[in-house]
């Protein structure tokens, strides 16, 4: 499976990853041959890279999802019904909130071992709600890591999927004559929730505060950030920085990512909750192409919980009839090969 920009995609190539209506219902299924009119549409709204299934390429198994399709699809559905209620100057459903979360978490806990893996495809409709998806995702795996409680992991996974809700709350107060952050405008909208743990709403408030005090809207350093807020920071950095974080905006690649975030230890993010959550992301996903310190090239094709520096490659090797046979490299055992490069 190949991650394609949308002009590069023809009539005929396969999609490898389904992709999400703004209402959380499935566009467009996995394995679908595309058309001209599909790709047209794609286009139209928004998508600007696909995966696609390349029968060239050595077959590859796809690395494991955390979230089923079916609490993928119920999440999107729920934050964008949260998003248009508050929009409307409607209440918010916490009920409805609480259990998609619960669902999350349900996910989250049994699939704890997976490795993050941040690839559902967006569009200019459903980003907002996909990146609340992931982070919450993120979040709830690193308070696993961290020994939260039921309690705890529940407070901090609504945190994290109602983090930027005042961006929807800015959009509805567009004429208020004192305009405020999102920050402060999704703290005032969540504590009023009776249902809802005050330390929700600091998340939404703290969520870009950095550690070293030199954030926003307050410059709260470390000890006065509460935990919840450090670890959606860096959930919420990670995710965004997959989407724009090159110069020109462009996405970077995930272990391009992660060395941008090690440079932000310390001052912009939590050391301690950083060091978790290299333990948990897939820096090199199966299906990259990379070359190692032994000038071979070759295809991720497995991952190690904890080593993920240190994933299996598969390299492609000519034998002698001509024919092209493979052989894996275990990094975690190899301790002097390492990847080099990522070719793409």
């Amino acid at each position: 499976m190949r991650y394609v920009d949308m002009e590069q995609v023809e009539p005929g190539h396969i999609l490898g990853k389904t992709i999400y209506a703004v209402n959380g219902t499935v566009l467009l299924s996995a394995n679908v041959q595309l058309t001209v009119f599909m790709i047209s549409t794609l286009k139209r709204i928004g998508v600007t890279s696909v995966y696609i299934k390349d029968a060239s390429m050595p077959q590859v198994e796809e690395q494991e999802e955390i979230l089923s399709e079916e609490t993928k699809v119920a999440i999107i559905r729920q934050m964008a019904e949260s998003m248009d209620a508050i929009r409307s100057g409607k209440d918010l459903n916490s009920r409805s909130i609480s259990l998609a979360i619960e669902d999350l978490l349900y996910d989250v806990m049994n699939n704890r071992e997976v490795l993050v893996h941040l690839n559902d495809i967006r569009t200019k409709d459903n980003a907002m709600y996909i990146h609340a998806m992931n982070v919450c995702m993120v979040s709830a795996l690193l308070g696993v890591g961290l020994y939260f409680n039921q309690v705890q992991l529940k407070e901090l996974a609504i945190g994290a999927l109602l983090h930027d809700v005042g961006k929807a709350a800015a959009e509805a107060g567009a004429d208020d004559p004192e305009p405020k952050t999102h920050t402060w405008r999704g703290f005032e909208l969540l504590k009023a929730k009776r249902e809802f743990s005050l330390l929700i709403a600091h998340v939404a408030f703290q969520h870009h505060e950095h550690v070293d005090g030199n954030g926003a809207p307050r410059g709260l350093n470390r000890d006065q950030i509460h935990l919840y807020s450090r670890i959606v920071a860096v959930a919420n950095t990670y995710d965004n920085l997959l989407q724009r974080g090159g110069a020109d905006g462009s996405p970077l690649l995930p272990h391009e990512a992660c060395e941008r975030m090690m440079a932000m230890s310390g001052t912009k993010l939590d050391h301690e909750v950083l060091t978790q959550f290299m333990r948990i992301v897939s820096i090199y996903p199966n299906g990259i192409s990379v070359r190692l310190t032994t000038k071979e090239t070759g295809i991720v094709v497995g991952q190690h919980r904890g080593l993920p520096s240190r994933p299996i490659v598969r390299v492609l090797e000519r034998e002698s009839n001509d024919s092209v046979g493979s052989r894996e490299i275990d990094l975690a055992k190899h301790t002097t090969v390492f990847i080099e490069q990522v070719l793409g």
